[in-house]
């Protein structure tokens, strides 16, 4: 049987998942074979680690793959494919680092510190002139754009400011709203979104959702940039109609020279790295394992999702 890996995995990760495997099992790293080769590599895998181009697997999956380890919490790129062999993301094992990463952006806006940084670069003193600016992130009203696990991590660490917390979620009945229309009465009286949808919410918070908001407002994205009318963000933050953003993951990646969000004074960029922590890639490979085990005694895997419906 043959695992192909299109993860671009470090060297200890690497060596610690041909030194578990199976036996019977045969290992081929995307980046051992040449690139025109690839896809006809992954073509006669029994097991997947790691995310393909859609293109390699759409319309027709490999014949024999037998499981396949997403190697993201994101799957919406999938939603194509209809596999009849078990699919399993990384579950929650990005959500304190992507949780981390939103607090810490949100505090930096509200705390002015890549101001701070930059001032320190150019040994520019500030000092007390900046301080009547400077905001808390303590007891503020948060609105938390879907409850899975990192909306329920974010909810988590921002308790420990003695944040208000509401959930939107169209089918988690603990969520405080629900509906787009709950969600436009609520955005007023809010002081900070905290965006963290899957992909398939395509242009969820619209330019409708961002004119909600009060002036002083901070928006905060960790979800897929997809899910936000960039646009409209933009001109809002551009006419300071609200406050800042903090901006993870954005519509094209990475993001185009010529966009102006690299510009505006009051949007920390992110870059994606929200989900970074120690030992990322051998945390992969530990997941894959224990599903392949899992898989091999036809037991349920760990995180199943549906890529029709997303999640």
């Amino acid at each position: 049987m043959q695992l192909f890996v299109y993860t671009n995995l470090s060297g200890p990760a690497r060596a610690h998942l041909q030194q578990h495997l199976p036996p019977g099992i045969q290992p081929v790293f995307r980046v051992d074979v040449l690139e025109g080769a690839q896809k006809a590599a992954l073509a006669e895998a029994d097991f997947l680690l790691g995310n393909p181009p859609l293109e390699w697997l759409h319309p027709h999956l490999p014949p024999q793959l037998r499981f396949w380890q997403i190697d993201s919490a994101g799957i919406d790129r999938y939603q194509a494919l209809h596999p009849a062999f078990p699919v399993a993301n990384m579950g929650d094992f990005f959500a304190w680092p992507c949780a981390e990463t939103m607090v810490a952006g949100l505090l930096g806006l509200l705390r002015y510190i890549p101001e701070l940084a930059v001032w320190q670069t150019q040994q520019h003193w500030e000092g007390a002139a900046l301080r009547p600016r400077l905001g808390l992130l303590r007891q503020q009203r948060i609105i938390i754009l879907g409850s899975g696990a990192i909306g329920q991590a974010v909810a988590q660490q921002l308790r420990g400011f003695e944040c208000s917390i509401r959930f939107l979620a169209r089918t988690d009945p603990a969520a405080h709203l629900h509906t787009r229309e709950e969600l436009l009465a609520a955005l007023p009286t809010t002081d900070i979104v905290v965006n963290c949808l899957p992909g398939s919410a395509n242009g969820f918070f619209s330019q409708e959702m961002i004119a909600a908001l009060p002036s002083h407002a901070l928006y905060a994205s960790v979800g897929r940039g997809n899910t936000t009318d960039e646009p409209a963000l933009v001109a809002a933050l551009q006419a300071g109609q609200i406050g800042g953003a903090v901006l993870d993951v954005t519509a094209r990646e990475p993001l185009p020279s010529d966009s102006p969000l690299w510009h505006l004074p009051r949007v920390l960029l992110t870059q994606h790295s929200g989900g970074g922590r120690p030992g990322e890639d051998e945390g992969k490979v530990e997941l894959f394992l224990r599903n392949l085990q899992h898989v091999l005694r036809a037991e349920p895997v760990e995180n199943p999702v549906q890529l029709q419906r997303g999640y």
